[in-house]
């Protein structure tokens, strides 16, 4: 699938991005979701969610897909990854829902913040990066989304809902 303006975004962000489907397979990562997992984005693409978790947090990781099924997003949900050097760290995932043109659920946009990682110093950048993210899509909008073809216009809409929601994140009280 081609990048567009909107995904562009996220390529190189300070955040950890995913997409998957709507079974939880991982369609597209960031840079930023690879190294943290120590991965390359290729050996991450086409493999399920649980394969980040440790055994011990499927059962939670289970529960947020439920959570995300039920309500279309997922907010301040803990969970423990696993890097590809068996190391773990506690992270907050963050999930909004993806929709086709016919409003049919297509798969999530998540960002997860590794919690420790989140000093007062990484939370202006992702609050600064969230402003500026919302202000880059505000611009499409006005520029380009109406010759956008559908594939487009619903990644547009679904990196929108994700970022006014982490506009919306007090990620000092996370901490």
């Amino acid at each position: 699938m081609p990048q567009t303006e909107a995904r562009k975004t996220l390529k190189d962000a300070p955040i950890m991005w995913r997409r998957i489907n709507s079974i939880g397979i991982i369609l597209d990562c960031n840079s930023t979701y690879a190294s943290n997992l120590g991965y390359a984005k290729s050996e991450i693409l086409g493999k399920p969610i649980f394969e980040h978790v440790p055994k011990e947090s499927w059962e939670s990781m289970n529960d947020s897909l439920k959570i995300w099924f039920e309500t279309g997003k997922v907010t301040d949900r803990k969970i423990t990854f696993i890097r590809e050097d068996k190391s773990k760290f506690l992270a907050l995932l963050q999930a909004t829902s993806l929709y086709d043109e016919n409003k049919n659920l297509i798969g999530s946009n998540t960002v997860i913040f590794n919690l420790t990682q989140m000093s007062d110093k990484n939370i202006e950048k992702y609050e600064e990066f969230f402003k500026e993210s919302n202000q880059k899509l505000d611009k499409i909008k006005e520029k380009e989304y109406d010759q956008l073809d559908k594939d487009s216009k619903s990644e547009y809409n679904g990196l929108k809902e994700m970022f006014q929601m982490l506009a919306e994140i007090n990620l000092k009280k996370l901490k």
